[in-house]
């Protein structure tokens, strides 16, 4: 058996998120109060009790997400959980996966996450920009109309999660003129999704150089497992490899479906995924049917996941 530790990203939190893991691990009460000290907000209220609507606003999914996925690692931690062979993140959950692999201290790391929501919630006007996804699409093709439909107004592939699943990323305008384009060019279904950030795209082009800023006055150290970085779908060599990925990344797009293919390629014949949702069990799914798969996100399934990833006793 070998596993790898994946983290969601934005889209994966709901209100009463990890409630019932926090009631039996302190961990998770702990890791949200040490990223509400560096907020100055009560970020496990805010997880607990909503409102929906701001807990869908990018400034603060981000930092509860990335507190999410690091508060379900250190409860893996405490329960004696296997070492992973590699980690990764989609988008946002890169950065988790950074904190597990020690390349990042999580406090210094929830002061970058929390800038770099602000810096995407404030790069595109209110209203102006969003996301969408498409269903059974052909990847290459989808990503042809978006050129041809973009001028003044953009409209990109960003996120490549699984064949025949990409989300779409623009002005809202050019995102509606590529759902319905994308219907007549054979797509099973094309859907405006509640984001108000055009993640991923060239219109998040003004946050590369502040967020490299903020990533380059963060310490980081060379880390202990290998990470996957979205924009490469592959393990860079290097600490500073590593961190200019992560400045370009929130400008290009999430190859995740290559991610998952490069894991498995590597060995890994299981994926654990830490945080609420089950978003990345469900696309991995559809890239590889061989992969054994599981979510921590509460009682059960962290004892289903330690079962699943305890080393095999020698005949």
């Amino acid at each position: 058996m070998t596993f790898a530790a994946v983290f969601p990203g934005q889209g994966s939190q709901s209100v009463g998120m990890l409630a019932d893991l926090a009631s039996s691990w302190s961990e998770v009460q702990n890791t949200f109060a040490e990223a509400s000290d560096v907020l100055g907000y009560d970020l496990w209220a805010l997880a607990q009790n909503g409102p929906e609507e701001q807990l869908k606003q990018t400034q603060f999914t981000q930092p509860v997400m990335f507190a999410a996925g690091v508060a379900c690692w250190r409860v893996w931690l405490s329960a004696g959980g296997a070492r992973p062979a590699f980690a990764a993140g989609h988008s946002l959950g890169e950065y988790s996966a950074h904190v597990a692999a020690g390349v990042f201290q999580f406090k210094d790391a929830m002061a970058l996450v929390a800038k770099r929501g602000q810096l995407m919630s404030e790069a595109v006007p209110e209203g102006e920009g969003g996301m969408a996804a498409v269903l059974g699409m052909d990847d290459d093709a989808l990503s042809e109309l978006c050129v041809s439909l973009t001028g003044d107004r953009v409209v990109e592939a960003v996120n490549f999660n699984a064949p025949g699943q990409v989300v779409i990323s623009g002005h809202l305008d050019a995102l509606e003129k590529a759902c319905v384009a994308a219907k007549e060019a054979g797509a099973r279904k094309a859907m405006m999704l509640p984001v108000s950030v055009p993640n991923h795209s060239s219109l998040m082009s003004s946050v590369v150089a502040p967020l490299a800023q903020q990533i380059d006055a963060t310490p980081a150290t060379d880390g202990a497992i290998p990470v996957v970085q979205n924009a490469e779908a592959v393990v860079l060599e290097g600490l500073n490899s590593q961190l200019a990925s992560l400045k370009a990344h929130v400008a290009n797009p999430v190859r995740w479906t290559n991610s998952v293919q490069f894991l498995v390629a590597q060995g890994v014949n299981t994926q654990v995924e830490f945080g609420p949702g089950k978003v990345l069990t469900g696309l991995a799914k559809r890239v590889d049917r061989s992969l054994n798969l599981i979510c921590v996100e509460d009682q059960a399934s962290l004892e289903k996941a330690l079962e699943m990833t305890k080393p095999q006793e020698a005949m």
